[in-house]
């Protein structure tokens, strides 16, 4: 008679597999995110400078928060921001929309044209500011060239003028980052379900009637989700800014990303910047969650 052999169950449970997956992740989550956060809110209580690794740390409480909200530099900044913000968005979403409701039809060369107008937004953010730098060149420029021929003042300078250069920030970026809208929105048109519109069709409903009763509203969660992520990217928006005018002239094109950079690096006030970051985390963190409460309430409809 053959000895009964006890079967020793070989490997890992599910379980156990789940967690050796998921647990190099939680630990990179923890070191490269939740980490420098609480880091950050801790500095953001004190005087620590992070030129001076030897001086003694003080506990400020909430001094820094009330030197920053109480600093009208920081609110100028906020409103160069807000208006980049707004401006750009509001560019961005409309040609975005008539660029998708255009490549959604079939014409000639509907290839071409599409892979040319998504060019913008494969490069660099530092390389198109520094494109763009030398384009309003006014001594060089080709954009003063163009000027010229269509009649303007000979020394026209977009990013020397106060009025021009944050204008000139919202043209670039309206450049770069319309094509990522339009990829979004164009998404959404091809969604939309043929059957509704051969309904309108035999309904006798116009165009203008399909486009509002249809197209919009169907488009409409894809439309929050680019503004959403155009928002948040915008509100942080630093190296094209950078490299384009650097916050100038003086500071009208100073956002708060720009000026956030300037207290760390160049200042090295650690503890205000640090402030200030959870300041603009917590605006950004506002936004966000008012623009999914409102992306749940259209789905729901």
């Amino acid at each position: 008679m053959k000895n009964s052999i006890p079967t020793i169950r070989q490997g890992l449970s599910d379980r156990a597999l789940a967690w050796a997956f998921v647990t190099p992740t939680i630990v990179l989550l923890l070191a490269f995110n939740i980490f420098p956060l609480l880091w950050t809110i801790y500095l953001s209580f004190t005087n620590f400078r992070a030129n001076r690794p030897g001086q003694t740390v003080e506990w400020l409480g909430l001094d820094n928060y009330q030197r920053v909200l109480s600093n009208p530099d920081i609110w100028e900044n906020m409103r160069a921001t807000a208006h980049f913000l707004c401006w750009s968005i509001a560019l961005q979403l409309l040609l975005g929309f008539a660029l998708a409701l255009l490549l959604n039809r079939k014409f000639r060369s509907h290839g071409f044209w599409s892979t040319a107008i998504l060019l913008p937004m494969m490069l660099a953010p530092a390389v198109v500011g520094t494109f763009w730098k030398y384009f309003f060149e006014p001594q060089y420029g080709i954009f003063n060239y163009i000027v010229n021929f269509l009649g303007g003042p000979g020394a026209f300078t977009m990013l020397g003028s106060t009025h021009l250069s944050p204008w000139a920030i919202v043209l670039v970026d309206t450049w770069m980052w319309t094509p990522y809208v339009m990829l979004l929105l164009l998404a959404g048109l091809r969604s939309i379900p043929p059957y509704l519109y051969e309904a309108a069709e035999i309904d006798r409903a116009s165009e203008w009637t399909k486009f509002w009763r249809i197209t919009l509203p169907m488009v409409m969660p894809f439309i929050i989700l680019a503004l959403l992520f155009r928002s948040i990217e915008n509100f942080k928006m630093f190296d094209l800014v950078d490299q384009l005018t650097n916050g100038g002239p003086g500071s009208v094109t100073e956002l708060a990303s720009i000026k956030l950079k300037r207290e760390a690096f160049e200042k090295w006030r650690t503890g205000y910047s640090s402030a200030l970051a959870i300041i603009l985390f917590v605006s950004i963190y506002g936004l966000s969650l008012v623009a999914v409460r409102f992306l749940e309430k259209v789905k729901q409809r």
